[in-house]
C-alpha cells in the first residue's frame, strides 16, 4: 500500500463501500477488480478483493439455502455478556479443553485434530461480570487462503477481543505463531496498538473531515489527508488516529477496513513442557510487545485462574454502578471504556437524562470523599457509584 489506483478504480471501490446489500457489494467488487491494473503494487489489494468477494458469494449462497429450507453450518455467534472474546488457533492445541476448564460449556474434546466443527460459546465469570468466550474450529495454518479460514476469522472480526491459543508440544511453535499473526494482519485485523491504526467513520452528521485520537500523521498534513479521502469520495467523516500513521496507513484502512482487537496469546500444555522460559522468550520476540504471552495448562488449570482478570484488563473497560436518590445502587454495572465521563454514563442510562443533566454525586475511587458532587466532565473509575441529577 498504497496501490496507486487510477481514478476509475477508486470510484468503483467507493461504490463497494457505499453498497448496502450483499448482491450490490458483490457487483461493485467485481467491477472494482476488473478495473484494477495488474502489477506488483496491486498484488496485496487484489488478494484482499478476491478473498472478500469469495466471502460475500459464500454468504449469499448460505442465505439462499436458508430461504429454501436448507441451512448449513451456523458460524455467527450472537454476543452476550460484558464482551465477546473469540479463541483462535491451529488444531490440537486445547482450545476446547480451555473452554471447558474456565466456563460452563461442554464442548466435544478429542485427541483428533479438527474435532470442533462449529463455534461453541461459554461464559467466563469474573467477579460480577461474565465474558462470552467462543471456541472456534481450528485454523488451517498450512493453507492460509482457505475459505474455511475466512469463516473462522470472520468471527474474530466481529469479536471484542481475541485469545490466540497454541501449545508447547507443537513441532514448529514459533512459525505457527508468526503465520497466525500474519493471517490476521492480511485480513485487516490488528492485534497491537504499537502499530499505526486508522478508523474511518463516515457520517452525514459531520461536516467535512474531523481528525481525532491520540496519534499523529507522520508524513503529511490534514489537507493531504482530506485530498486522499476526497479521491475515494469520502467528504464527511471522523478519522480516529492511533499511533504514528502515514497516508499509506490511511489508504490501507480505506481499502481493507482494518480493525483493532486487543489480544492475549496462551500457550497450553505447560504441565508437560520442558524449557518453558526459553520457549516463552522466543515467542515473545515474535509477538507484539503489548500482546501478553502466557503459559497455561487446561489439564491442571495452571495460569487460567486469572484469565477473567486478564480479559477485563485488555478490554480497557470499567464498571460503573448507577443509583437513584435515597435508593441502593443497581447491582448490575454499566460497562464503559476507561476514561469515560459522567455525561457518557448519563447517555448510557437515557438520552433525556444526559440532555437535562444538572450534576452528579459520586462514591468511589474517582472522588475525594463519598457522595462528592461533580460536573459532566468528571472521569469515573472502576467500581464508582454514580447518582445523576437532572433539571
Amino acid at each position: 500500500m498504497p496501490a496507486n489506483l487510477p481514478p476509475e478504480a477508486r470510484v468503483k471501490l467507493a461504490k463497494y463501500s457505499e453498497a448496502k446489500t450483499v448482491e450490490d457489494k458483490i457487483k461493485a467488487l467485481e467491477e472494482f477488480i476488473s478495473s484494477v491494473p495488474k502489477h506488483k503494487g496491486t498484488e496485496n489489494l487484489m488478494l484482499w478483493a478476491r478473498r472478500r468477494l469469495a466471502e460475500l458469494r459464500e454468504e449469499l449462497e448460505l442465505r439462499k439455502r436458508k430461504k429454501v429450507g436448507g441451512g448449513g453450518p451456523q458460524y455467527f455467534i450472537e454476543k452476550a455478556g460484558a464482551a465477546q472474546v473469540v479463541m483462535l488457533g491451529p488444531p490440537s492445541v486445547g482450545k476446547s479443553s480451555i473452554l471447558a476448564r474456565v466456563t460452563n460449556a461442554k464442548p466435544e474434546i478429542s485427541p483428533f485434530p479438527f474435532t470442533t466443527k462449529l463455534p461453541t460459546p461459554g461464559m467466563l465469570v469474573y467477579e460480577d461480570l461474565q465474558f462470552q468466550l467462543v471456541d472456534t474450529p481450528a485454523l488451517i495454518v498450512e493453507d492460509p487462503e482457505s475459505s474455511f479460514n475466512n469463516r473462522v476469522i470472520g468471527l474474530a472480526r466481529n469479536a471484542d477481543a481475541l485469545i490466540l491459543v497454541f501449545s508447547f508440544d507443537m513441532p514448529d511453535l514459533e512459525n505457527s505463531v508468526s503465520m497466525v499473526l500474519e493471517m490476521l494482519d492480511d485480513r485487516g485485523i490488528v492485534v497491537s496498538k504499537s502499530k499505526g491504526l486508522v478508523k474511518i467513520k463516515k457520517s452525514r452528521g459531520v461536516e467535512g473531515v474531523r481528525v481525532i485520537g491520540h496519534g499523529r500523521l507522520v508524513d503529511s498534513t490534514e489537507e493531504d489527508l482530506r485530498r486522499l479521502l476526497a479521491s475515494y469520495r469520502i467528504y464527511n467523516a471522523i478519522i480516529e488516529v492511533e499511533g504514528e500513521v502515514s497516508l499509506d496507513d490511511v489508504e490501507a484502512s480505506i481499502l481493507t477496513s482494518r480493525v483493532y482487537k486487543p489480544t492475549i496469546i496462551l500457550i497450553n500444555k505447560a504441565d508437560i513442557a520442558e524449557g518453558i522460559a526459553e520457549t516463552l522468550e522466543r515467542v515473545s520476540r515474535i509477538a507484539p510487545k503489548d500482546v501478553p504471552v502466557i503459559p497455561v495448562s487446561a489439564a491442571s488449570g495452571r495460569g487460567l485462574e486469572g484469565l477473567g482478570g486478564l480479559v477485563f484488563k485488555m478490554l480497557n473497560i470499567i464498571r460503573v454502578y448507577t443509583k437513584s436518590p435515597n435508593k441502593e445502587p443497581d447491582p448490575r454495572p454499566l460497562i464503559v471504556k476507561r476514561g469515560a465521563t459522567v455525561i457518557e454514563v448519563a447517555e448510557m442510562v437515557h438520552e433525556r437524562l444526559a440532555g437535562n443533566f444538572k450534576y452528579a454525586k459520586v462514591w468511589g475511587r474517582s472522588v475525594k470523599f463519598p457522595g462528592q458532587r461533580v460536573g459532566s466532565d468528571h472521569v469515573v473509575e472502576d467500581g464508582d457509584i454514580v447518582e445523576i441529577h437532572s433539571y
